[in-house]
């Protein structure tokens, strides 16, 4: 089916969805109360005002998220609300999808050093990263770093989890994730935000300011916004001991600088139909801190002095007929950046053969169109239909000499047909079933050696299928089973990337595949609000790089050689126990088996055994809010340099606090303390976590 509008997901269903691009205006949003999805009506604390929040959604951005609504809960089982957001001071996407179970936070070490997500196990190349509902992929690496996108601007984070619809795009093999910007709901709004980073000892170590500005007419709106984020350093923990590469006190090149800029109009000429063009740019730039257990000799000296996207994207939604609705999204965007290797840390010189300039210039093209009917009162079916075309292209200057190789450049088509249906069998039983199938046509691949290579092309399809039972007994309580069959195809570098002649292609490889099981549920204890679920993913086909022999030297390729068992649980509380006075948190539990030939001791890493949230939201006097909160994260495997030797990184515990005052019903300053215990903590190899650390921030809005 294509997502039921609100009216009819949360009559059918309390854990329905939440909710993709639905047809009900603005007013049907905010009036939707609690007792529909069986939650308590009892008040949040004044300071939460999600019922504000849904208004402000770009409801053409979202995608179908199932999960349980917990207005009480400042920490969705699925979502993160923008109040959420800036209420625990997390401001890039990795620090803020870190609060939603089943979602960790990561760093992938080495050179590159990028902040990134796992979601119930699954990496950043198996679970795709939307902005708006537009994908944002890399067609080289699609190593995308998370650090860089930036949430003062973002209305919501919406995370599908093992279970994505079908109809919201290929390549899920372990879920979405999908940043839903801002839109205007008053006839003039306007915000400012300022803050400043702080240190160990309080020095000054960044800053960030955001401001939006928009209007919302009867038959239009507008709106305009920025962001930017200013690293100039991050301080490690008092108890760090220092190595030959790390003093310390500063972590040494951990200065980045980030920026985005969001423009979107849109057309309402009626109650069901929108219209909009949004336009985003962001740019960014970063150095990479070094391992600190590694020589000075074996250090690379990268640095980013450009990581840019840019996205316009015209987005329509029609009714048809009264039971036919018509969406499309015709988009474009763009990827450079610029890697640079220096001689030394002085970041300089480039003299030696390990120097280099790399860039990468990227381009896609694509456009999606959904049609959603209800066939009767019962029956909803959605069929959309998904384009792409992506363009890479690099070129590499060398040194000693400086001299340029040929630009060198791939093409590629990625499309996907899906069909969905939900049957409402009773009026508390509801059957969900999708299939797609999804393909890739490679025109061209290029790399070099002593000259260009033209790869030889391969086009790969494959089929997907999932499954939903959900069941509402009564108005408190829901209880589901889904099974989803997915895959994931490979990127360029994965086929093609000889990494530095220590590989050979693999132009044949297939896509990766994931069977993601679930059996979940939600009951009201009265003012009581838990949710939760059981998990079980199959993994096959997976890609790893396997030891060959080609033309008698011994290199790597990639194959799909590697299989893998994910196991877990996740369950959400939330606690109003007055008007004042919430109690919060979530738990999850994964267990990871992956087997890879021809590394007996592998261990999959990123991910803790276990993880945890706690939070409380206290209004003392009215105006005064205070929100400590603890995030505790178990063992996770990691390795060193080489590759060969895998360890456990050791458990962290992030106690933090918030203060926030309103000055006015316009100002509000707020104080926030992270890592307030000055942990000293790794969540990879060789690169230590920031230690303890405030923000200072001043809000205007009107």
């Amino acid at each position: 089916m294509g997502s039921l509008g609100v009216e009819d997901a949360w009559s059918q269903s309390q854990d329905a969805t939440y909710v993709a691009d639905t047809n009900e205006n603005t007013k049907t949003r905010k009036s939707k109360p609690a007792a529909t999805s069986g939650t308590s009506s009892v008040s949040a604390p004044q300071t939460h005002t999600q019922t504000q929040e849904a208004a402000d959604v770009y409801g053409p951005g979202q995608i179908t998220v199932y999960g349980t609504r917990t207005p009480q809960a400042l920490v969705g089982s699925s979502t993160l609300s923008a109040a959420s957001i800036y209420m625990f001071n997390k401001n890039t996407l990795d620090e803020a999808a870190n609060l939603i179970p089943g979602v960790s936070s990561a760093n992938t070490g080495g050179t590159r050093n990028e902040r990134t997500l796992t979601v119930r196990g699954f990496n950043r190349f198996q679970v795709p990263l939307l902005v708006d509902g537009v994908r944002i992929y890399l067609p080289a690496d699609n190593r995308l770093d998370y650090g860089r996108f930036l949430t003062s601007d973002i209305a919501e984070i919406q995370v599908a989890k093992g279970y994505a619809s079908v109809l919201d795009g290929p390549d899920a093999m372990g879920g979405m994730v999908n940043l839903v910007t801002r839109k205007p709901s008053k006839a003039l709004e306007g915000e400012l935000r300022g803050g400043t980073m702080l240190g160990h000892g309080g020095g000054y170590s960044g800053y960030n300011v955001s401001g939006l500005i928009g209007t919302r007419q009867n038959k239009w709106y507008a709106q305009a916004s920025f962001a930017v984020n200013n690293v100039d350093h991050t301080d490690l923990s008092s108890h760090y001991t220092p190595t030959a590469t790390q003093r310390k006190g500063k972590r040494l090149l951990s200065d980045s600088a980030d920026w985005r800029v969001n423009l979107k109009a849109g057309y309402t000429p009626n109650a069901t139909d929108e219209y909009t063009v949004n336009y985003t740019r962001q740019g960014g730039e970063k150095r990479a801190p070094y391992n600190v257990n590694d020589s000075v000799a074996l250090q690379r000296n990268w640095t980013w002095p450009d990581w840019n996207l840019d996205s316009l994207s015209l987005t329509s939604r029609t009714r048809l007929a009264d039971r036919l609705t018509l969406r499309t999204k015709l988009y474009r965007n763009t990827f450079y950046n610029l890697l640079r290797s220096f001689d030394t840390s002085s970041l300089d010189t480039q003299t030696k053969p390990k120097a280099f300039n790399s860039e990468y210039n990227d381009t896609a093209w694509g456009g999606s169109a959904r049609l959603d009917a209800k066939v009767s009162r019962r029956d909803t079916f959605g069929l959309a239909f998904y384009g792409r075309r992506d363009e890479h292209a690099e070129i590499q200057q060398v040194f000693p000499g400086g001299s340029y190789q040929p630009r060198l450049t791939s093409v590629e088509q990625s499309y996907s047909i899906a069909a969905e249906n939900t049957f409402a069998l009773l009026s508390t039983l509801s059957f969900t079933a999708g299939v797609s199938y999804d393909w890739r046509v490679l025109e061209r691949a290029q790399g070099y050696s002593a000259g260009i290579i033209n790869y030889p092309t391969r086009n790969r399809g494959a089929p997907n299928g999932q499954a939903r039972l959900s069941w509402k007994p009564d108005a408190a309580s829901e209880l589901h089973i889904s099974f989803s069959d997915r895959v994931r195809f490979p990127t360029l570098f994965e086929r093609f990337s000889t990494r530095f002649g220590g590989a050979v292609s693999s132009p044949w490889l297939k896509p990766e595949r994931a069977q993601n099981y679930e059996l979940g549920g939600s009951h009201n204890f009265g003012k009581i609000q838990v949710a939760g679920a059981l998990f079980y993913s199959h993994l096959n086909d997976l890609i790893a790089s396997f030891p060959t022999i080609y033309n008698g030297v011994a290199v790597s390729q990639s194959r799909n050689v590697s299989s893998g068992n994910y196991a877990g649980a996740e369950i959400s509380i939330a606690i109003p126990l007055r008007k004042n006075l919430l109690l919060g948190g979530n738990y999850t539990y994964i267990h990871q088996s992956v087997t890879v030939p021809g590394t007996p001791n592998y261990k999959p890493g990123d991910v803790p055994t276990h993880k945890a949230f706690a939070y409380v939201e206290w209004e003392p006097i009215k105006g005064l809010r205070f929100v400590p909160n603890v995030a505790v994260a178990s063992n996770r495997w990691t390795t060193d340099t080489s590759g060969l030797f895998y360890f456990r990184t050791g458990h962290n515990v992030n106690l933090a606090a918030r203060l926030d005052y309103q000055i006015t019903p316009n100002v509000q300053v707020g104080v926030n303390a992270s890592n307030l215990l000055d942990q000293n903590y790794q969540l990879v190899s060789g690169f230590p976590e920031q230690g303890r650390n405030f923000f200072v921030n001043l809000r205007i809005s009107g």
